[in-house]
């Protein structure tokens, strides 16, 4: 099994979520991540699947995905080739010994808190899976109370959009 990212180009219309992820648990695919939101079209969300799973079964339900009646355009967007991140919000306990040192954790990943408490404070971070896990491990021991994640987000590199090639062939 290996991690693939895929960046669908949709149409905005009510139910197509649950048609898109349908497609993976037919499959019998998890479905690790998943992130949807408008995009710079308006019309037209991005939603960003990352599924663990063959080669061969994917490009099958790439497929069947593309026939799918609101779906633009697929890429399945490579590590190299892509910008990915992920946002995270984490809620740790703290009292007056470790609160300086939670701070300068935060620091060193270039964390931002975003809300401070007596009892808790509450951290943003943004980027890689790694960096984000790292920050994760390091304030575990502080007692981690919460945990809100993002799905992961992809966008290719270079000055190409997905989008733009949809709106040229349309013309």
């Amino acid at each position: 099994m290996s991690t693939h990212v895929l960046s669908l180009l949709v149409e905005d219309k009510p139910g197509l979520l649950t048609r898109v992820a349908g497609l993976f648990a037919r499959r019998s695919f998890n479905i690790e991540s998943l992130a949807v939101g408008k995009t710079e079209v308006p019309g037209l969300s991005r939603i960003t699947v990352v599924v663990d799973v063959e080669d061969l079964p994917l490009e099958q339900v790439t497929k069947q995905l593309n026939k799918l009646i609101n779906v633009v355009k697929i890429v399945e967007l490579e590590p190299g080739q892509s910008v990915q991140r992920e946002h995270m919000l984490i809620k740790v306990k703290v009292d007056n010994s470790t609160r300086s040192q939670i701070l300068e954790a935060a620091t060193l990943f270039r964390a931002n808190v975003v809300d401070v408490n007596a009892d808790a404070l509450v951290i943003e971070v943004t980027g890689d899976s790694p960096k984000c896990q790292a920050l994760l491990r390091l304030l575990e021991p502080y007692g981690v109370k919460e945990i809100a994640q993002s799905g992961l987000l992809a966008i290719g590199r270079g000055g190409k959009s997905i989008s733009e090639r949809v709106l040229k062939a349309d013309r």
